[in-house]
């Protein structure tokens, strides 16, 4: 792997768009309160987690997955189109069926897994297309 390659300002414009993403995802506006309902969370349990620690980790994780797509992405041919073909492929094929994996096994409902998997599909997509974009 040629590092080289990479585009580090891309890598963080790409996990950083995973925070705008799911602000907008985990909102009111669109999934919000029925990710609260699927696990069961009151507005006074979301309240009481620890913002510090979720978006500190949050941010960590979305680099790790950034930088990873951006590995695989490193083809010099590698364009938007591409980048969002990729990023799509990953987000379903291998998180969002994770997470649906997961969620079986928890015996989580289809709601939980369509909400967190469907995030994450969309969120790899627009990640491949950043990355892709941005050479």
């Amino acid at each position: 792997m040629d590092f080289s390659q990479i585009n580090y300002f891309a890598v963080l414009a790409a996990a950083l768009s995973t925070f705008v993403l799911g602000g907008l995802w985990y909102s009111p506006i669109l999934f919000g309160k029925a990710w609260m309902r699927v696990n069961n969370f009151s507005d006074v349990d979301v309240a009481a987690f620890s913002k510090a620690r979720m978006f500190g980790w949050a941010f960590v994780f979305a680099i790790v997955m950034s930088l990873n797509l951006a590995m695989f992405l490193a083809a010099p041919g590698t364009n938007a189109t591409w980048g969002m073909a990729a990023g799509g492929l990953a987000g379903f094929g291998w998180v969002a069926m994770g997470v649906a994996i997961i969620g079986v096994f928890e015996n989580r409902s289809w709601g939980y897994i369509a909400i967190n998997g469907g995030y994450m599909i969309v969120a790899f997509v627009v990640m491949g297309a950043i990355l892709g974009a941005w050479r």
